[in-house]
């Protein structure tokens, strides 16, 4: 019988608490910089450690002709919506109001979602969603009651259900983002390239790039390849257990299209630098790659729920485009498994000494 991995040793050796750094509130981001692709960047050797201090707008000359370029292209919802609840045996009294923060669709016309104040809402209820004006919009009714205490919502009939969304939801906001969405988080929260409407967060190291710096990658000669992660709120979800091997994910909805999958295995066969855009590009590649068991990768959508923490064996990802992430996150640890724990850890120690902005709307790390 085989002995565990050297991922298997990392993963039941590190706790959750060792991933954890100091953030002082402040350097928290609450909006998007003034002006788009105007981020800090604190790049970091992948072999050294070394650090330096730059702007995102050096990025092109950082990457060689012939790299390829992973973007995330989908599109966050406006998932955050307001009703009011109605028992069904009184479906014409309205008997309180409710948040409804749309998680995943569970079919045709369900979605689960969460529920504020959950503790009201009952299996059986109807909820009605008015616009601003009154009118109402969408109605839906309960049909069950998750493990978790989300909400599973059969919704009537509509002709285009995201164009309502787009009259009266909002945009989900991270929870450390300690404001209402604004006007201006419709076209900030979302990527440049983003197309595929499903995410309830974005994918934020793609917040950074603009249509101008996408050009600058294009004249260089990088090669660029797009896939679908809608990404869920479990991506803000606390680890709540002690130890890595017991960390279970969120299951994430992928597509990986055939142009694409066929651009990835041409450059890994030639031996190119695959540079991700982001943790969501690095999990679905990964994950892919594990799929394909070293086969070419194939067109398919699929869900993930892969967990890459130190150890893990990376078979695509050469390059990482990221974002500053929360203290003991899975996103961290993912991180620190491309680059190392301790190097990692130092370099958020720079970045906090050096009073980099933090998360969504903050700045980032390009690791090479």
């Amino acid at each position: 019988m085989n002995g565990p991995s050297e991922g298997d040793e990392a993963m039941t050796a590190l706790r959750v608490a060792d991933f954890d750094y100091d953030l002082p509130p402040e350097l928290i981001a609450q909006q998007p910089p003034a002006e788009r692709g105007h981020s800090r960047m604190l790049v970091m050797n992948r072999t050294t450690g070394a650090l330096r201090d730059a702007s995102f707008a050096e990025f092109p000359s950082l990457l060689n002709p012939g790299d390829l370029l992973v973007l995330n292209d989908t599109r966050v919802i406006p998932a955050r919506l307001y009703a009011h609840r109605t028992v069904v045996r009184e479906r014409e009294k309205p008997t309180g109001s409710v948040e409804v923060m749309l998680t995943e669709p569970a079919g045709e016309n369900l979605w689960r979602a969460l529920v504020h104040p959950g503790r009201k809402v009952r299996v059986g209820e109807r909820l009605v969603f008015p616009s601003p004006s009154g009118s109402i919009e969408l109605e839906a009714e309960v049909i069950e009651r998750g493990q978790f205490g989300d909400r599973l919502l059969r919704f009537n009939p509509v002709v285009d259900f995201f164009a309502v969304l787009d009259r009266i939801g909002h945009i989900p906001l991270p929870p450390y983002i300690r404001r209402d969405d604004a006007d201006a988080d419709r076209e900030r929260y979302q990527t440049v390239y983003s197309r595929e409407r499903g995410s309830v967060a974005a994918p934020t190291a793609g917040l950074h790039f603009t249509p101008q710096i996408l050009d600058a990658l294009t004249a260089r000669g990088v090669e660029v390849a797009r896939i679908t992660l809608h990404v869920g709120l479990g991506t803000f979800a606390p680890l709540r257990v002690d130890r890595l091997d017991q960390v279970r994910l969120h299951r994430e909805r992928y597509t990986l299209s055939a142009e694409c999958a066929s651009t990835i295995n041409r450059a890994a066969v030639e031996g190119r630098r695959i540079v991700a855009v982001g943790t969501t590009v690095v999990r679905t590649l990964e994950h892919c790659a594990q799929q394909a068991l070293g086969c070419p990768l194939q067109e398919h959508s699929g869900e993930t729920e892969i967990f890459i923490s130190p150890g893990f064996q990376f078979r695509l990802v050469s390059a990482l485009l990221t974002n500053f992430h929360l203290p003991q996150s899975s996103l961290l640890m993912l991180v620190s498994a491309f680059a190392g724990r301790e190097p990692v850890l130092a370099a958020y120690s720079h970045a906090v000494q050096q009073k980099y902005r933090f998360f969504s709307y903050g700045d980032c790390m390009f690791i090479a």
